[in-house]
């Protein structure tokens, strides 16, 4: 009898966290699992903006997929069509021809991508922070105008570098600011002429209200917290243009900058749309409580790209966050193998335990079974929580080690920007 073949197809919370799991509860010889990602790692998002500040490693909030993953296949590369109808997906390594892979069971979570608007210099200028690779740039980046306006007296050069705008009151856009204007905060000293004054920080949000996830007294709590910090935020605003590094709002405000960093929400990976999956009206796969893709008891999904019954909230959808997505993990895992046994699935059931963000160094916000945490309390369980759910004891012991360091010694403010472009120096050379 042939061995069951299990394609994995995403290397994120879902993926991951799936493929961990069942890993650890199958029988020898029950089944192969292969994971196909761009990545060969997964990243834990809710630490990219410690790790744009510099209070945590950029390498600690990444695992590799091969270490943890010892008994899967892993491949690295792009799936370009998930087909139920056949049990088969196409796959496009980074070199080399494509690939058509079978399988008999799928889980299918390939998370997100930025939701972007047809805003003019938006793709073109625009920062995004979904993923390490631009926490990183983001970190060389501002360090890196904080040197271009300390070499320049030229002051419309400096007040274009020290103008920092992000766009999206959520978590992302407020996480990102908070820690970015703190760390360069502390960074400015060490530029002569000038001050922490010196520099602009506005937040652009299109509603009423930031950090809608923990509730509006929380969210006007953070924005006056912010206002005291000296950053703008701006609510009921929207960004209409970005073009040659000129800002332009609705509220007709206009002036120049040299970041832009959107964060403006999330849309479903667009592979949803290369196959035959079953789609809602926001382009999810649909799903039903036991995370089965409806129509097909042998293909499962979760994550940013499902739509999955929220059953504690009856005619509702689970929110995307990484907090439903590590207990789906759970639950997919144990309905597929029930399914491999022909044992019973059960269907996931999580009531949200709250929310929890960092606003820098020892400021946060959180909002707890009901209960409302801020300032150093919120910090400290914004930290607490999210090391507990870093994967591996490796993992959460270097971010720890990192933390702990950051007591004693400050913050490193060296802009490594010339990462960006590592052949710049080899060339000149060889022009000379």
């Amino acid at each position: 009898m042939a061995v069951p073949r299990i394609l994995i197809v995403g290397g994120g919370y879902v993926g991951m966290y799936t493929a961990l799991r069942l890993q650890r509860r199958l029988r020898r010889g029950e089944a192969r699992i292969t994971v196909a990602d761009y990545d060969s790692y997964m990243t834990y998002q809710p630490f990219l903006p410690e790790a744009a500040a510099g209070n945590i490693e950029a390498r600690h909030v990444v695992v590799p997929l091969r270490r943890v993953l010892h008994s899967c296949q892993i491949l690295s590369g792009r799936v370009t069509s998930v087909r139920l109808a056949d049990r088969k997906a196409e796959f496009q390594p980074h070199e080399g021809p494509d690939l058509t892979i079978d399988y008999d069971y799928l889980v299918f979570a390939p998370g997100s991508v930025s939701r972007l608007l047809p805003i003019p210099g938006l793709a073109e200028h625009g920062i995004g922070f979904k993923t390490v690779e631009e926490a990183i740039h983001l970190r060389n980046h501002v360090l890196g105008k904080l040197d271009v306006a300390a070499s320049t007296p030229v002051e419309e050069v400096r007040r274009r570098a020290l103008t920092f705008v992000f766009v999206g009151g959520g978590y992302a856009g407020v996480e990102a600011l908070a820690e970015l204007e703190d760390m360069a905060g502390d960074a400015i000293k060490y530029f002569d002429g000038l001050r922490r004054e010196d520099m602009r920080w506005i937040l652009v949000e299109a509603t009423d209200r930031i950090l809608p996830e923990v509730g509006a007294d929380m969210g006007r709590w953070t924005a006056q917290e912010l206002r005291g910090r000296g950053i703008e935020v701006r609510t009921g605003t929207r960004l209409k243009s970005m073009e040659d590094g000129h800002i332009v709002l609705d509220d007709g405000d206009e002036f120049d900058a040299e970041t832009l960093v959107w964060t403006a929400g999330v849309k479903p990976n667009p592979l949803v749309k290369a196959g035959d999956l079953p789609l809602d009206d926001r382009s999810r796969v649909k799903a039903n409580a036991f995370l089965q893709i409806e129509g097909a008891p042998f293909a499962f999904t979760a994550g940013d790209a499902a739509a999955v019954p929220d059953l504690t909230r009856p005619g509702e959808m689970c929110p995307p966050n990484a907090q439903h997505a590590v207990r789906q993990a759970r639950r997919l895992a144990d309905n597929l193998l029930a399914t491999i046994r022909g044992g019973t699935r059960e269907p996931y059931r999580h009531r949200n335990a709250g929310s929890v963000a960092s606003l820098g160094l020892y400021q946060g916000v959180a909002q707890i079974y009901g209960r409302e945490l801020r300032g150093f309390p919120a910090w400290f369980m914004h930290r607490t929580y999210h090391l507990t759910r870093m994967p591996t004891v490796n993992k959460k012991t270097r971010i720890l080690m990192d933390w702990t360091l950051g007591l004693f010694f400050p913050r490193e403010i060296v802009s490594l920007g010339a990462l960006q472009r590592p052949r710049e120096e080899f060339k000149l050379a060889a022009r000379m």
